[in-house]
């Protein structure tokens, strides 16, 4: 709470402090060291954030935008083409797509979920695009430029349809990359699998971002690009380093979009620590809507709604009860807090690592 007793929108501050000497260790690791950039630090953040995403590959990059433009280059997108995304979304995802040379167009979003609507996708693949049967290729009636991938946008934790979005791609032949900026920890239900499926491990790949204000945040620019396709691994780990497998030897033209080892540490420093622990505990009972994360700390956004939480309990039931964060959320139960979300987000909805289905 701050001086003029306001609860902050977001805090920043105090969950830092709580892992204070963590962080600062990180820090003196890296100067005794002097690994700045890449090494061991890195190497272990993108092994456990890929194994987090249930995905097989994780490549640190520089920020969320160039985690999604490398990941749209290493799938494969070229100068000229078109991909489909939301209008609702942050600048950065046709940032992303203009810089990797091809042209954003946009279908609408679904009024309970704010993600993208399938059947508005299926009207402008079957509606407004045609297929060039001397190339093969799905073409945009108006442009004539040929459409190639989906950029799906997991927006306030909360994913996107992802079951019809992937049969439309198939039918049409196109690439799903899955912006997950706003999604880490979020799971969707897939009835076509039978099983839940972690943001990042449901498309070719996916672009997630570690700015500080997200739920899981560094101390200043990060990003990963995760993906089950080794081939697009490789090629996404080329392009954040100059194009370069080895050092001086450029196989392509690249970027300078590395993951900063500081960075890296700072993120594995809040996502691990000693043996990993199961928090909030696990649901036991088979079928049940809930799911724990194999995470050892809350996400950062949760530490703060629950410091929020209590301080409000502190303070007065009045001043709880003008806070979104009121006490009766401190211990409320699976179904309670399914009842609360159900009527607002169909899917599933993160909540510090739980995630309840309300299908």
């Amino acid at each position: 709470m701050t001086g003029d007793g306001k609860i902050p929108f977001v805090d920043l501050v105090t969950p830092h402090l709580e892992i204070e000497e963590e962080l600062v260790s990180v820090f003196r690791g890296a100067l005794k060291t002097a690994g700045f950039v890449g090494g061991p630090m890195v190497e272990d953040f993108e092994w456990d954030f890929a194994e987090y995403c249930g995905a097989q590959y994780c490549v640190g990059v520089g920020s969320g935008t160039d985690a999604l433009r490398f990941s749209l280059i290493a799938a494969g997108v070229q100068a000229g083409d078109t991909v489909v995304t939301v209008p609702n979304t942050f600048i950065a995802t046709t940032e992303a797509i203009s810089q990797a040379g091809a042209r954003p167009d946009f279908v609408d979003i679904e009024e309970r979920t704010y993600t993208m609507d399938p059947r508005r996708l299926q009207e402008y693949l079957e509606t407004r695009c045609c297929l060039d049967r001397a190339t093969g290729k799905l073409l945009n009636q108006q442009t004539r430029r040929p459409v190639t991938a989906i950029i799906p946008v997991h927006l306030y934790g909360q994913t996107a349809d992802m079951d019809p979005i992937l049969e439309l791609a198939e039918r049409h032949n196109l690439i799903v990359i899955e912006d997950a900026c706003q999604a880490h920890g979020a799971e969707y239900f897939s009835s076509k699998q039978n099983r839940w499926m972690r943001a990042g491990s449901i498309g070719r790949a996916a672009s997630f971002s570690f700015y500080p204000g997200k739920n899981l945040g560094a101390c200043g620019e990060a990003g990963a690009v995760t993906t089950n396709d080794q081939g697009l691994a490789e090629r996404v780990r080329m392009l954040c380093d100059h194009g370069q497998v080895r050092k001086y030897h450029h196989d392509i033209e690249g970027y300078n979009g590395r993951l900063d080892a500081i960075q890296a540490g700072v993120l594995r420093a809040k996502t691990v620590s000693g043996s990993r622990r199961t928090w909030p505990p696990p649901a036991s009972q088979q079928g049940s809507t809930t799911r724990s994360h194999s995470i050892s700390r809350k996400p950062m956004h949760i530490l703060a709604i629950w410091k929020g939480i209590s301080r409000c309990q502190k303070e007065s039931q009045r001043k709880s009860s003008l806070c979104p964060c009121t006490p009766s959320w401190n211990f409320v139960s699976r179904d309670e807090l399914s009842r609360k979300f159900s009527s607002h987000y169909p899917y599933s909805v993160p909540v510090g690592g739980v995630r309840i289905s309300t299908r």
